[in-house]
């Protein structure tokens, strides 16, 4: 009989991803009772008790962002007087202010910011952004020495200097006033600085507590032009460079941020920024009314995919996707590979000829990002199944170290093995034979900026919050440290929670999914960190047609039957190619998209999860203890039952002439003949093959059901 696995014969590939769903609990008389108090449908309402919400007026201020009473910044932020006192007495007597930024979009979207408030409000005012390649992240003793001998009196950090005891020590001694602007993590010990505003330093109700860098310099530079009495044509250009910073970071788009993201994403169509006109041209960004772009990836800012995309009349509106993995890739790809001036001229600059030359820069050097990004993530994967695979489940964590990687790069690169493996990411490479400069990416149970500090006496500088980190180590610490962060990985981190997350928020059937439906959802926009895109999921589809197209996407087409009435549906899934083909029945998750093709407009599935149907995945897990029964399918008469072949069951048919159909969960592959000797590879994802592999499995769930 058929005693080699099926697997031996198939095709190698990742059998389907390795993922923890955690569907919300539903609550259906709860949403229709919200439904009704806030004119809502239920659906929507259990997408907003999902994300927290439980009263109408809750509802309300989520809704309407424009409701929500903020209060005054001077009240929530304790050193915002004394920050906006110092900059007033350097405009009004002329004292040369000098901004130290940041080389990632929050950075230099928060320098160009400030530049341009501070200059039209008649600052003397210039800037420098630390060399990525050469000093990394933050104000450094260099960058204050050089900004005294060209006598600045007053030093303005974004987006960093929390952690620059010694720089930030360095300029009061030379008599340096000093504001720092900064929203990450707060160290032990806070640098001797004359200001500092973090919202990380201020109350966790504050509205404001969830800003990024550039909301920061946002609040400051507002809270100035409004002290000065100078706010005409000055709120709109700041409100588009904190849109698209915000964004960009990946801050959460909650609170302020989502009252002021949600203007910011209607105005950025019609600024008046020369750059950001540039940037929309340049990245084929379409605005739209309440519509979504089409065929878009779902990963980090810093990521983005070429799709051709048809012309949308009537722009109004752009959504945070065409920032996330659009513009913002274009900024942070010269932040990583290329001189952070280039972005800093592209969005200061009011002249539209050299707004379009720097906006062509950044698309060349994002399109070298890409290539690079591809290369090492290629290297990086080799190198960890090489070396680590077989140990993730007692490390808990995973450090990667190579020399030759671009260190403006590997941040994705590490988002992209999060990914892959399901565990924190610690990756670097040798600036030189003794040192090493690095990134980490987490997952939701590891807080990076911790696990740092539980090396501090191993490492160089570091910084971060609990999602990422940059670090460096001298090269001989690089053995102390891996066991440093796997003993603290082990600390926090259980095996269950070693698999990517993937949280669902409701089960819908394919027949519900219509422009009503999706027209909904546009409630819930912006989306972003924090209030994320409604997820949901549909049980047992067939998959009716799939091929790869562009770099290693698969395309596909999934149907399921409701009310005996066959519905089918279009779907993409971004960098699958390690799973094609998926198997021909499958518990599907994924987001809702509008496709525009040829002047037509459809709704699209975005894969993010595939797993094997719950009834199959019990039977392989533990099949019945009957091991085999007879079933009837089209006249004929059939045996199936599963079998323990390897490592894993097996399922086979036999039909009445003694050939034999065999599978193994997971396969696209299957066995059809007498023996295996001479049996031959057929795709059972073939209707004539799925609808007997169905039959079968019905057989077997009431063999177990009666046993």
């Amino acid at each position: 009989m058929l005693d080699r696995p099926v697997s031996e014969l198939s095709k190698p590939r990742r059998r389907l991803p390795d993922q923890r769903w955690q569907i919300y609990p539903q609550k259906p008389e709860f949403a229709q009772n919200l439904a009704v108090l806030t004119n809502l449908s239920p659906i929507i309402s259990q997408l907003l008790i999902n994300r927290g919400m439980e009263t109408p007026e809750q509802v309300q201020a989520f809704l309407d962002p424009e409701s929500l009473v903020l209060p005054s910044p001077l009240e929530d932020f304790p050193d915002l007087a004394i920050s906006l006192e110092l900059l007033q007495n350097a405009i009004a007597s002329q004292t040369k202010i000098a901004i130290c930024g940041d080389y990632d979009a929050d950075g230099m979207t928060s320098t160009a910011l400030l530049l341009r408030s501070l200059r039209t409000l008649g600052a003397q005012v210039d800037y420098a952004i630390p060399s990525r390649m050469h000093e990394g992240y933050g104000i450094n003793k260099r960058i204050v020495e050089e900004f005294h001998s060209e006598g600045v009196g007053l030093i303005l950090t974004v987006d960093n200097g929390i952690s620059a005891f010694e720089p930030v020590a360095r300029a009061r001694e030379l008599g340096l006033a000093v504001i720092i602007t900064d929203h990450h993590d707060i160290p032990q010990k806070l640098p001797p600085a004359n200001a500092i505003l973090n919202p990380k330093l201020i109350a966790e109700s504050s509205p404001y507590r969830g800003v990024a860098g550039v909301g920061v310099a946002y609040i400051l530079a507002v809270s100035l032009a409004q002290q000065l009495g100078q706010t005409k044509g000055l709120i709109q250009p700041m409100l588009a460079l904190f849109t698209l910073g915000t964004i960009a970071d990946l801050a959460p788009l909650t609170g302020v941020n989502r009252r002021w993201v949600k203007r910011g994403l209607q105005h950025l169509p019609k600024s008046n920024l020369p750059g950001i006109q540039a940037l929309i041209q340049v990245g084929g960004v379409q605005a739209r009314g309440e519509e979504r772009a089409g065929e878009q990836g779902s990963r980090g800012a810093g990521e983005e995919i070429s799709n051709p995309k048809s012309k949308i009349q009537n722009p109004k509106s752009l959504k945070p996707e065409d920032i996330g993995f659009r513009l913002g890739p274009r900024i942070n790809a010269i932040g990583r590979i290329g001189n952070p001036q280039t972005v800093i001229e592209l969005l200061t600059t009011d002249d539209m000829g050299v707004a379009l030359e720097r906006a062509m820069q950044c698309e060349q050097i994002n399109a070298s990002r890409q290539e690079m990004c591809q290369q090492i993530e290629q290297e990086a994967i080799a190198y960890v199944e090489a070396e680590f695979v077989t140990s993730l489940q007692d490390n808990r964590v995973l450090i990667v170290v190579q020399p030759n990687w671009h260190h403006g790069v590997i941040g994705i690169v590490a988002s992209r093995l999060v990914e892959r493996y399901g565990v924190p990411v610690f990756i670097g490479t040798y600036e030189d034979e003794g040192h090493i400069r690095g990134s980490a990416r987490s997952i939701p149970e590891f807080h990076v900026f911790e696990a740092l500090e539980y090396c501090h006496d191993l490492l160089g500088k570091f910084g971060g919050h609990k999602a990422a980190g940059g670090f460096s180590l001298p090269a001989e610490n690089l053995q102390m440290v891996r066991s440093r962060l796997i003993e603290f990985a082990n600390q926090c981190l259980e095996p269950q929670h070693l698999k990517p997350l993937l949280k669902i928020d409701a089960e819908v059937n394919l027949n519900h999914l219509n422009q009503q439906l999706y027209q909904q959802l546009n409630a819930l926009h912006p989306c972003g960190m924090d209030n994320p895109d409604p997820v949901f999921w549909t049980p047992n589809v067939q998959v009716v047609e799939q091929k790869i197209v562009g770099k290693g996407h698969i395309k596909l087409t999934v149907a399921q039957i409701v009310d005996n009435q066959e519905y089918q549906i279009k779907a993409i899934a971004w960098r699958w190619g390690d799973y094609f083909r998926l198997p021909p029945r499958v518990d599907i998750a994924y987001k809702l998209r509008e496709n525009y093709f040829n002047g037509n407009t459809s709704i699209e599935l975005e894969l993010i999860g595939v797993r094997l149907p719950i009834q199959i995945q019990q039977f392989f897990v533990s099949p019945p203890t009957t091991s085999s029964t007879t079933f009837e399918y089209k006249q004929r008469q059939y045996t199936c039952g599963f079998y323990k072949n390897g490592i894993e069951a097996e399922l086979r048919i036999k039909n009445s002439e003694g050939k034999v159909l065999a599978m193994q969960p997971g396969h696209i592959i299957g066995l059809l003949g007498t023996n295996r000797q001479n049996a031959k590879e057929v795709d059972i994802s073939q209707p004539q093959y799925d609808n007997i592999i169905q039959a079968a499995l019905q057989a077997l769930s009431v063999l177990s059901a009666d046993s």
